[in-house]
């Protein structure tokens, strides 16, 4: 059965565009124009996925993402024109998977879609082993290793792996991964987390590899790309 994507726009040739773009992929669709539908068909359809504009009429868009997120376990990717940070960090902290900026490229849309289809409802309870061109990630024996060999991770290095990897292919912001890396810890800085992220690269990341294990969302978060 298709999956079945709700989007939320009021502009209807950016719902046209969206539903044409989904329907050429295999999805079913189904459309809201305002915060009231959106919420209506969230309850009524049961959707997938939720495309979610910002800029609605009725609301702003921000308010809709921990209703939708509470309403059922459909997965929310932010479709906006705005792009500022604090906006993107605002979205994902409230439960959004990803977030997408208008002007889109289609193919790119349906690559993110994927990647949060495919991994939702993974969790820390869920997720165990994460593997990735050769690298495995064995969250339950805190080993990481690749082609058998083990690599040794500090423990702040491995707990910003972890959080990484319980969401693998979605961006996790700063705030979050400072939160769940350094608890309780006095005044964790971003500054910090970089540097981090830095070593991980340098220990996981092979010599020659074209790609980063670990993307940088510029002044948002990091993601973890998964094959």
């Amino acid at each position: 059965m298709a999956a079945k994507i709700l989007v939320v726009d009021d502009e209807q040739p950016i719902r046209r565009l969206l539903r044409n773009t989904l329907e050429r992929a295999g999805y079913a669709v189904v459309e809201a124009i305002n915060g009231r539908e959106a919420l209506a068909a969230v309850a009524a359809e049961v959707p997938d996925a939720v495309l979610l504009d910002l800029g609605l009429p009725d609301r702003d868009g921000l308010e809709l993402v921990p209703l939708i997120r509470k309403a059922g376990d459909a997965v929310i990717l932010v479709v906006s024109a705005r792009d500022a940070t604090d906006q993107k960090v605002a979205a994902l902290d409230l439960g959004a998977e990803d977030y997408v900026t208008k002007p889109f490229d289609g193919e790119e849309l349906l690559a993110r879609l994927r990647a949060a289809l495919r991994h939702r409802g993974i969790d820390a309870a869920a997720t165990s082993v994460i593997r990735r061109d050769g690298l495995e990630i064995d969250l339950d024996q805190r080993l990481v290793r690749r082609g058998g060999e083990a690599f040794h991770l500090t423990r702040k290095e491995h707990d910003v792996l972890a959080v990484l990897a319980r969401h693998p292919g979605r961006v996790v912001t700063h705030q979050r991964i400072l939160a769940a890396a350094w608890g309780g810890d006095d005044d964790p800085r971003v500054e910090y987390l970089r540097i981090v992220v830095r070593n991980l690269r340098l220990k996981l990341e092979e010599p020659n590899a074209t790609g980063s294990v670990i993307a940088n969302e510029l002044g948002v978060g990091y993601r973890l790309l998964v094959g």
